[in-house]
């Protein structure tokens, strides 16, 4: 399998609505401490938009929703991964991505197959608190000499002007949040995303 090598990351529908039809391919809906009605609503949303523009759906840690919406790929932290029904998920056909942050969790997400991994924060990142330091590219590299063939997204703190060092280290995605949600004008910094990692598309 392969991933667009820009993933987005935003935590609503009206963000999904708002960037996909830039040429966005490849994005996650990421909500968090909403009621479950609002999130299936947005999940209802930006499958819509995703299947209008050709973009590939990630629903983060709501699976049964997921499976229920009729969505194709989900991505679960490690927390989630714990208690996820990984054989209903199978069931449904559901594309799966995990997180990883260090070696414990590296070995808990290649137990449970998943079809990409993403290992973060590669930089600091104010996106979140976060108890691990930042990972730094060696270990991008590290991590991607023993997945193999298995896609890896790298995460955290990344923008435009780091792209291609994470893709010189194995990164075959990367993942974005604030660098396009905390911009002034996220329309032109998801275009300036877009056409920076337009090449490693292409040489993909």
């Amino acid at each position: 399998m392969k991933l667009d090598p820009f993933y987005l990351i935003v935590d609503s529908a009206a963000w999904i609505e708002r960037l996909v039809p830039l040429g966005v391919k490849l994005v996650q809906l990421r909500i968090k401490e909403r009621p479950l009605p609002d999130i299936r609503t947005d999940i209802r949303r930006a499958k819509a938009v995703c299947a209008a523009h050709e973009c590939q759906l990630i629903v983060n840690d709501y699976w049964q929703i997921a499976i229920e919406e009729g969505c194709d790929f989900i991505h679960l932290g490690q927390e989630d991964l714990a208690t996820a029904d990984l054989a209903a998920i199978r069931e449904a056909g559901l594309k799966l991505g995990l997180s990883t942050h260090d070696e414990a969790e590296l070995a808990i997400a290649l137990a449970a197959r998943p079809h990409y991994l993403a290992l973060g924060p590669i930089y600091p990142t104010i996106l979140k608190a976060m108890p691990w330091a930042p990972q730094g590219l060696g270990r991008l590299r590290e991590w991607k000499s023993r997945i193999g063939p298995l896609p890896l997204v790298a995460i955290g703190g990344l923008t435009v002007e780091r792209i291609a060092g994470v893709f010189e280290n194995g990164a075959d995605s990367a993942a974005v949040v604030t660098d396009i949600t905390r911009n002034p004008d996220p329309e032109q910094r998801t275009l300036a995303w877009i056409a920076a990692t337009r090449s490693f598309h292409q040489g993909r």
